[in-house]
């Protein structure tokens, strides 16, 4: 069954969050444990497997034929299901040291980054970069490249320094950045594809305080000669727009405290806000972090929205493509002469920028790249052939999509764009010699 028919026969319109940030309240969500987070997708079997310890995680993976790991649902596509079985990480939640000396902290992998920031900063730490949803898992964001924004932070991955998985075989397996720096730079963003991940240490920095101020309706013009100038324009920036009337709707700017001395009114041509907002304006931003340049901890300012918020149902789903940086403005205006075909099937596209790593499977591999995110309303029928034309107009740039979205690129194509391709697939086969961990995700978009 090809992508296609998957995802438009898949399409439960089940509670979940696939994007909270656009819908959110107090109210627990009523939600289907078997489909995603999203409800565009029902996994395809029921076998879920919930070990403790690592003994049990491998006696697990031993037993059984095939199995994939399953974080906290946030993939919109097939890459955590399997026919036969899945070993959820839900169990594996702590924290198991911090190292002041190193600064570094050894997490198990199913700890979910919210968990994490406020022990941290308690602690006189904190990570170098955090993704919008505080909900999400630190594995599994790990092992699909998932980022946040700054043009000098990479992605979630890079601040891995040390990981053990357990493979196909059963066996434990440490690796580190300082020790095995080329088969664990391949292991990192690993897919699922090699084991299940067990625990990861990861590189902190001191704590800090942050501000983070919204500017509104900057001129998409701007962004030809200013683009590199307005990305830089503090430690984590971007950008959203419904693509409808040739603008950038909000710039969000997120500074260490210390760097944002003053705040202009005007940024670029674009207006300082005078109140708290959503990223889509017509939305309540009560779910949002603290604008205006209040100051806070870094943990409350870095993601746009709160660590407290509970997720409720929202009938969204989403995709993301990642093109060099050098190409951003190019890749921006392509994407724009398609507005009319995709502004109606768009809650909003956020644009941020990523440093370039040293990751193989990682979409930004030897490239700071730029980032379009579309968050498109659940019509997936109509989604499905609007993508292809977006994938289109960015081909002139060699777009790769993020791991855990939808996107219909030909596998070809895909492969094409995997500089080492080859490479993680010998360490498949090592790791992994009876395709334990292949599912038709694997097969299809790798094989």
């Amino acid at each position: 069954m090809n992508k296609r028919t998957f995802l438009k026969t898949s399409s439960v319109l089940a509670a979940g969050a696939a994007f909270p940030q656009l819908f959110s309240c107090a109210e627990k969500p009523k939600s289907d444990p078997r489909t995603n987070w999203a409800g565009n997708l029902t996994y395809s079997t029921d076998n879920l497997h919930t070990p403790k310890t690592v003994a049990e995680l491998q006696e697990t993976i031993k037993k059984v034929k095939k199995v994939r790991g399953l974080g906290t649902k946030h993939c919109f596509n097939k890459i955590a299901d399997s026919t036969e079985n899945q070993i959820s990480s839900a169990e594996f939640n702590k924290i198991i040291s911090l190292d002041k000396e190193k600064q570094t902290i050894t997490v198990e992998a199913g700890i979910k980054y919210g968990d994490l920031c406020k022990y941290l900063d308690e602690n006189g730490f904190a990570l170098y970069n955090l993704a919008s949803l505080p909900h999400i898992s630190v594995a599994g964001a790990c092992a699909t490249g998932t980022h946040g924004s700054g043009i000098k932070n990479g992605n979630l991955a890079t601040q891995v320094v040390a990981l053990e998985f357990v493979n196909g075989k059963g066996e434990i397996v440490n690796l580190s950045k300082e020790k095995d720096r080329e088969e664990f730079g391949m292991a990192v963003v690993n897919l699922g594809a090699l084991g299940i991940v067990s625990k990861m240490t990861l590189a902190l920095q001191p704590t800090f305080k942050m501000k983070q101020i919204v500017y509104q309706n900057l001129p998409m013009a701007e962004l030809e000669k200013n683009f590199e100038a307005i990305m830089s324009a503090g430690y984590s920036v971007s950008l959203f727009t419904d693509w409808t009337k040739k603008n950038i709707s909000e710039v969000w700017i997120k500074s260490k405290a210390d760097d944002m001395k003053e705040i202009a009114p005007e940024f670029f041509g674009a207006k300082l806000q005078t109140k708290n907002l959503h990223p889509i304006e017509a939305i309540d931003p009560v779910n949002c972090t603290d604008q205006m340049g209040v100051e806070g901890p870094w943990y409350e300012r870095m993601p746009h929205f709160k660590m407290g918020f509970t997720p409720s149902s929202g009938k969204e789903l989403q995709s993301e493509f990642f093109i060099a940086f050098e190409n951003a403005y190019e890749g921006l205006i392509a994407i724009e002469k398609l507005n009319e075909k995709v502004s109606p099937h768009l809650f909003i596209t956020e644009v941020r920028a990523i440093a370039g790593d040293d990751l193989p499977m990682s979409p930004m591999y030897k490239k700071t790249c730029v980032a379009f995110h579309f968050t498109w309303k659940q019509e997936t029928e109509e989604v499905l052939k609007v993508l292809p034309l977006v994938e289109e107009a960015l081909a002139p740039f060699n777009p790769r999509p993020h791991w855990g979205k939808i996107f219909t690129l030909k596998p070809s194509v895909l492969q094409s764009r995997i500089e080492k391709l080859n490479d993680f697939k010998a360490l498949m086969t090592k790791h992994d010699p009876e395709g334990k961990f292949r599912n038709e995700f694997i097969d299809t978009n790798l094989f």
